[in-house]
């Protein structure tokens, strides 16, 4: 595919960016089919948040496209092919990892409506309902925004302007991965959907990537390239879990609790590289201070905001105290991620660890200075949770320039927690 002149040739009326509901990453997946068995009847509101508010989406993105794309996603529903991906092929391991009950639902399912507004240069987008339903907007709802965004800075850019733009792109990528393929022991995966630069993009990355790096390359988070490329499909669980079941508590001591009680759950479906503890929803230190002792046994921990150094130096230390040998233990580092920190990061930690990548926006969408004005910077553009059965929801992380919440519940939830001050860290993307 020549991806320059696809995008100069566009001349439907709508050129659908998401074409599948795989068109989405693993670990939703997972996370719905969880959802489906142990929480169906929660009622959430999950809302678009621009964290890069500089940049106003609602000046660029004419309304009309947004809602035709919108509209077209919930047209879409599993067609047999896709179906028959999910329920046959093996992932980490396993076969049939997703349950007859679910896939029926889900071969019937279709995303439900939306509420789209404008308010000062940025649109309010949310979706509010059963909470297995609603948490499949997440993802094709920002790759949509984002590859709007790309199409909207790229229109009046003429044949050969766009050739030379994506050479550079593929030029810096490949040179990316020239420097990552001299890391002896590498393990790196693509993470890079919710905030890619279009589907054809990070599916050009991922080829790029199977090539270049052969075995460490070790898969992708999208589930509709990993069926067509016929590689692995990678993702575990997110913040999503613990902020909805946080939010349902009704008491202090239940709120506490909660973020064990969605790895009991998990627990109970789970077993391997998908036993991946994410503790810095609330906090890593806390987290790990209080967890019960079989989490201690888990596979693994992802590293997803604040220091990364700190927060591997936590795990391995409350690893040992448990009796554990780190060396046997996975650390997924995950967060803003490009070519230099993971060469840091893996050369400090991969002999006292296992070290694996998960490589997101700086893969998939680092166009930085190649477009006029620098008008194809990537923004960090989150759809969370921010309410369930009309309560609030509540992130604080271990960058508290990721917190996320009224001002009140995040002082509350600072309070249950025991989190103390932070150092703010800059939000790469």
């Amino acid at each position: 595919m020549d991806i320059a002149a696809r995008v100069y040739d566009h001349t439907w009326k709508i050129d659908p960016i998401v074409r599948s509901l795989v068109d989405d990453d693993f670990y939703k997946l997972l996370m719905c089919q969880s959802v489906f068995r142990n929480r169906p009847d929660t009622n959430v509101r999950f809302s678009l948040i621009n964290r890069t508010s500089r940049i106003r989406l609602a000046d660029i993105i004419a309304e009309e496209d947004l809602r035709a794309q919108l509209d077209h996603l919930r047209s879409l529903s599993l067609t047999r092919g896709e179906s028959t991906w999910l329920r046959g092929n093996t992932f980490y391991g396993k076969r049939q990892m997703f349950r007859p009950d679910f896939m029926e639902w889900f071969e019937r399912f279709r995303l439900p409506p939306y509420r789209l507004d404008v308010r000062d240069g940025q649109y309010e987008l949310t979706f509010e309902g059963k909470w297995p339903e609603v948490m499949l907007w997440e993802i094709p709802a920002l790759a949509i925004i984002m590859e709007l965004r790309s199409r909207a800075v790229m229109r009046h850019m003429r044949r050969f302007e766009l050739q030379v733009l994506y050479a550079r792109a593929m030029t810096r990528v490949w040179e990316k991965i020239e420097r990552l393929r001299k890391i002896k022991g590498l393990k790196i995966a693509d993470f890079g959907t919710r905030r890619r630069h279009s589907y054809l993009w990070q599916d050009w990355c991922v080829q790029a990537m199977i090539e270049g790096l052969g075995d460490a390359f070790t898969g992708t988070s999208n589930c509709l390239i990993a069926m067509r490329r016929n590689i692995e499909a990678i993702g575990t669980n997110a913040h999503e879990l613990p902020m909805v079941y946080s939010a349902l508590a009704d008491s202090d001591a239940e709120l506490l609790q909660a973020p064990y009680d969605v790895l009991a759950d998990w627990h109970d479906e789970h077993e391997g590289n998908l036993r991946i503890i994410l503790p810095d929803t609330y906090g890593t230190a806390g987290f790990l201070k209080r967890a019960p002792d079989w989490l201690a046994k888990w596979t693994g921990i992802r590293i997803d905001s604040g220091d990364p150094v700190a927060g591997t130096e936590l795990a391995i230390d409350w690893w040992k105290s448990h009796g554990e040998d780190p060396r046997g233990k996975l650390v997924i580092f995950s967060d803003g991620l490009d070519v230099e920190q993971i060469e840091n990061l893996h050369a400090r930690f991969s002999n006292r660890v296992k070290v694996s990548f998960g490589w997101g926006t700086l893969l998939t969408n680092d166009f930085r200075g190649l477009a006029p004005d620098n008008a194809l910077e990537p923004l960090s553009l989150v759809c969370k949770a921010v309410s369930a059965n009309g309560r609030p929801t509540v992130k604080l992380s271990d960058n508290p320039t990721k917190a996320l919440g009224p001002a009140t519940e995040i002082d509350r939830y600072k309070r249950v927690f025991g989190v103390g001050d932070q150092a703010a860290q800059a939000v790469v993307v």
